[in-house]
Formats: C-alpha cells, sequence, structure tokens
C-alpha cells in the first residue's frame, strides 16, 4: 500500500476502511443485470463473494417517476414480450420482499451491499436497509434534491462522476458533506473506448477534492481498472454478468465470472507490488548488493 495521504481522508465503509492507505475496496455492479430475477441475482452476490469482491451494488428506482414521460409508453421487444418501456423498468425493479431476501442472503454471506438510488423515495425505501453507504449514479449528479436527501442520511456518499464537467462536479461536491464523500471517476459509454477512459482524471479529482477517489469503469478487458489503481484509485467498481450473451442493455460491458475473479486477483497482486513508496534495501539485494556494487 501507498503511503498515506494526509490530504485525503479515510471513510468507514460497513467493515472496510477506504482511503490511500488502505486495500482498495472492490465493488461488484450487478446493476439490473438480474433482469428482475431474484435467484440470479443470488447466483451474481454468489460470483462476488467466490472472486473476493467486498461488496454488490444493485440500482434503485421509482420507475413512474424515472422513466420520461415520452418514453412511457415507447414499446420494444424483450424476453418477457413486447412491453413498453414502463411496464420493462416495472417487471425488472426489485421490492421490498425482493431487497428483503437480497439482505439476508448478503448478510449470510458476509459481503456488504448498497444501491444508486434514482430517485428521492427509493433513498427511504434504502433507508430502510441500514445500507452501509449510498451511491449517486452518474445520471443523477446535477439533481440538486436527489443529493441533498441522499447527504442528509449521514452516511458515506460515492459521488459518480460520469457525462459530466467540472463545473458540475464541483457543483455536486458543494452539496455534500466532504467528510463523508467518495468521488468515482467515470466515463458513461458502454463499452467505452480505451482513449475515453481518461484514467489521469483520477489524479485531478484527488488534487481538487481532497477525498478518496475511485474508478467506476465500463471498458472490456481489465488492464484499465489495474492501472486505475495504480493512479491511487482507493475503490473500484465494476459490473458483472454470468454471461456477456444475457439479455440487457449493461451485460455486454459487464464482467463474467472468471474475469472478476482475475480483477480481484490482479488488484491485489499490484498493492503488493505498489509498496509504500519507502526507499530500503530488501534483505534478497544484499547479496548481490555486497557482491556487485560499485564505487568510485
Amino acid at each position: 500500500m501507498l503511503k498515506s495521504d494526509p490530504k485525503v481522508n479515510t471513510l468507514q465503509i460497513g467493515r472496510h476502511e477506504v482511503g490511500p492507505d488502505h486495500p482498495v475496496f472492490i465493488i461488484a455492479e450487478i446493476g439490473i443485470n438480474h433482469n428482475g430475477d431474484l435467484e440470479m441475482a443470488k447466483k451474481l452476490i454468489d460470483t462476488a463473494v467466490r472472486a473476493g469482491c467486498n461488496a454488490v451494488k444493485f440500482q434503485k428506482r421509482t420507475p413512474s417517476l424515472c422513466v420520461p414521460p415520452d418514453q412511457r409508453e415507447v414499446t420494444r421487444n424483450t424476453p418477457w414480450g413486447l412491453m413498453t418501456y414502463l411496464e420493462y423498468r416495472e417487471r425488472i425493479e426489485f421490492g421490498k420482499e425482493e431487497y428483503q431476501e437480497i439482505d439476508r442472503y448478503c448478510k449470510s454471506k458476509n459481503i456488504a451491499w448498497f444501491a444508486s438510488c434514482w430517485d428521492e423515495p427509493s433513498v427511504d425505501f434504502m433507508e430502510e436497509f441500514d445500507p452501509v453507504c449510498h451511491k449517486v449514479c452518474s445520471a443523477a449528479l446535477t439533481d440538486d434534491s436527489l443529493l441533498k436527501k441522499i447527504n442528509k442520511t449521514g452516511r458515506p456518499v460515492i459521488l459518480s462522476t460520469g457525462m459530466s464537467t467540472m463545473e458540475e462536479i464541483r457543483h455536486a461536491v458543494s452539496l455534500l458533506d466532504r467528510d463523508r464523500l467518495l468521488i468515482a471517476h467515470c466515463t458513461s459509454t458502454y463499452a467505452c473506448s480505451i482513449e475515453e477512459l481518461n484514467l489521469r482524471t483520477i489524479l485531478s479529482l484527488k488534487e481538487e477534492f481532497g477525498c478518496p477517489v475511485g474508478y467506476s469503469g465500463h471498458e472490456l478487458g481489465l488492464i484499465p481498472s489495474i492501472a486505475a489503481v495504480s493512479l491511487g484509485a482507493c475503490f473500484v467498481e465494476r459490473h458483472i454478468t454470468l454471461d456477456r450473451s444475457f439479455w440487457g442493455s449493461d451485460q455486454s460491458a459487464s464482467l463474467e465470472p472468471w474475469d472478476l475473479e482475475r480483477l480481484v486477483r490482479d488488484i491485489r497482486e499490484i498493492e503488493k507490488a505498489l509498496g509504500d513508496g519507502v526507499k530500503r534495501v530488501f534483505e534478497s539485494e544484499k547479496i548481490a548488493r555486497t557482491r556487485l556494487r560499485r564505487c568510485r
């Protein structure tokens, strides 16, 4: 682990400390890849647990509030037949009974869970489950009313910054308590091209806001997420799926189980390789130092 940056806070998310001098907090974003199937959600939780993730994340919406009026009656073909967009959103949305089971299941597996709430009633809904934190999705970064509602919960808040300008991010940050704030660098393109990942933004966000900064990746492959850790990302979030060929908008840019296991393994290895930044002569170097060192 890198030496602590005194300018950056450490936050507690559940039983995990998240900050520059702590292991990377790894979030498996289940999102809506469960397609409204509780058993599939449980298999995705199992996948995250097997891989060694620290948390799983869902998305919570009130469809009647989140679906724009002009989109509600638009029809689409789905695995459940032809239906309107509003009917589709209601079809895949979990209610209280499903989240009670998710809460029970995650506790039994000793993994944290939380959700990104897309509207204010969803914040009240999630508060009933005593979540370890809230996440503001990129789409909601400019929803001042929602940000204020989430901030009032007093919980840690992860602010995702996809499709946002720095001016918009500064305004959003001004509405949130910095002592409880984490920021996720993100490009909201599925799947995101390498040229648009702009990972050095992690450094810019850290320098300007002085809070733990992480990375929410939507690219194909693993290397950029590992590079983000090398740049100081305190947390990494990636979408997961059981099979990228499954139906759904987020499935194709998600990691399958084996890829997720490799990601967690490689992040833990890169943490070891980064060390603490203190120059020293290692015991394994001493023989070579004695034999080869030249002084003139």
